[in-house]
């Protein structure tokens, strides 16, 4: 995993990581379990097999939750309870949502204060559920590599080294 940019978009930090295997996406993942807390919303977004589910695989593994992180296409939210007294990990898939309104039938709103929560498919669905998130946009290109763009949004990720940049390299 390489770091490719770190720019200033508006008020906020974009960052973008190669990732150049799923093995690379899921320890993404990993690292930002490692900086993550309960009550933490990272919404991701990308085109179908960009790597949405593997890189929540390794945020399940970092925070070593129970049960085998799969995508929750079909039944919309899993929670995955911590196995070490951690956050739960609350994995929602929002491809089959019709916008910000659907996401509120879910009753995130009721897990999100202890849980670390990923949003699948998220972009222009979930924003409305935090002011602070972390908003994960995935590139896959032809030859199978992904940039990964990392985009801090409020206070809660603004003095964060983010794996991959410069600082959070490691």
């Amino acid at each position: 995993m390489t770091d490719t940019t770190a720019t200033t978009t508006g008020a906020s930090r974009v960052h973008a990581v190669t990732a150049a295997t799923d093995e690379d996406m899921r320890v993404l993942g990993r690292d930002l379990a490692a900086l993550s807390r309960p009550g933490d919303l990272l919404i991701l977004s990308g085109p179908l097999g960009a790597g949405k589910t593997t890189f929540t695989q390794g945020l399940g593994q970092g925070l070593g939750v129970r049960g085998s992180v799969t995508s929750p296409t079909f039944i919309i939210s899993r929670i995955h309870p911590s196995l070490t007294g951690g956050p739960a990990l609350v994995h929602v898939d929002a491809y089959r949502l019709g916008g910000p309104d659907e996401i509120d039938d879910i009753d995130l709103d009721m897990t999100l204060p202890e849980s670390v929560t990923v949003v699948e498919w998220g972009e222009g669905v979930a924003e409305g559920l935090s002011d602070d998130r972390l908003e994960i946009r995935i590139e896959r290109h032809p030859d199978d590599t992904r940039t990964v763009h990392l985009r801090p949004v409020g206070a809660r990720w603004a003095d964060i080294d983010l794996p991959g940049t410069a600082a959070g390299n490691g």
